[in-house]
Parts: structure tokens; sequence; C-alpha cells
């Protein structure tokens, strides 16, 4: 356990932020969106952010900042710059500040302002993600196996093949996938109505 009775995690996670902004200050919300991700760059174990912006009629911005540690996401939850920052804004938000860290990928399908993505979409977008990945990583993978040869042993082969699918679907496709169809996903209206 760490020193604040959290459990040392190893291994990316997130620090995912909601904002519920007033819709007259989008812009605004906007430029302090570009100043706050430039401060949170400079921190140890920082690896990038994606914006999820407001879908059609919403008014909700999440933010997912990726750290290489559950302790590099800690220091920037608890360093002064972050409240610093949020004080600026406090004036455009319409509900309080809903932060929280990540280890897992649960923040993709369970949005706050809106009902939890339907099991059986949850299931068709995981799918339509891994399975193309699934195709073409061992492909792609093939020539450094046969550099490596003790890398293509049955075990190991795999569990490289299943680490650079899991990397792809976490860090690069899934966040702006979700995203890209977040007005079906959370739609709960059955097809043809």
């Amino acid at each position: 356990m760490s020193d604040a009775g959290m459990p040392d995690r190893a291994g990316s996670v997130t620090f995912v932020v909601q904002h519920w902004v007033r819709r007259d200050a989008f812009a605004r919300y906007e430029d302090w969106l570009r100043g706050i991700v430039q401060v949170s760059s400079t921190y140890p174990g920082y690896q990038g952010v994606d914006i999820i912006r407001p879908v059609a009629g919403d008014n909700k911005y999440s933010t997912v900042v990726r750290f290489a540690t559950f302790a590099d996401a800690e220091r920037w939850c608890k360093s002064a710059d972050r409240p610093r920052l949020l004080g600026l804004i406090t004036d455009i938000l319409e509900r309080d500040d809903n932060a929280r860290i990540e280890t897992g990928i649960d923040f993709w399908f369970t949005p706050q302002s809106q009902p939890q993505a339907l099991r059986w979409k949850q299931w068709l977008v995981t799918t339509s993600v891994i399975w193309p990945l699934t195709l073409v990583v061992p492909w792609l993978l093939e020539p450094f196996f046969s550099a490596v040869p003790w890398l293509g042993v049955l075990g190991l082969r795999q569990g490289v093949v299943a680490a650079v699918v899991v990397a792809l679907v976490v860090f690069v496709v899934m966040p702006r996938y979700v995203r890209l169809i977040a007005g079906w996903l959370y739609s709960r209206r059955v097809p043809g109505s």
C-alpha cells in the first residue's frame, strides 16, 4: 500500500476529469484546456491526453490524461497547479469538478451524465476494435519474431501479440473510437423507432 492508503499500481493509468460547461462559455473553456494540458504535460510520467468534447445537445467535456504510473497521476491530481488552474473556470462550470484516477477501461463505457452504454453495444464496439487488430498485429510482428526467434516460442509469441493489441486498444484506438460513435453508443433508441 502507498502512504495515501491506495494500492501501489504499476503500468499506465489515466486521470479522468469531467466538466459540465455552460454552453455560452465553450470558447473560454477550450482556451483554458490548452493551458492546463500544457502544464500537466510538464509533470513526470505524462504520456498524452485525449479530450472528448460534448456531443450534440450536451455540455460535458471529458479529459483523459495518461500517466506512466499511478504515482505520477496522483502527483498531478494532488499538485498545487491543478486547483489553481481549476479556480480560473469555476464560474463557467454547471457542476463541481469530477476527477478520478482510473486503472482500467471502465471510463470508456460509463459516462457520468448519461446512461451506461448497453452491454451488447459495449461487446460490439470492443469486438470491432480487437478483431481487426488480432488479424493485423501478428502479421506486422512476423519480421520481428523472425529476427528474434526466441520470442516466437509458443506462449511467449501470443503474449507479445496480446501486449501490443491491448496497448493499441487502450492508448490509441478506443478513446478516439468511442468519441466518434458516442451518439450511437449511448443512445437508448430502438433501431427503426
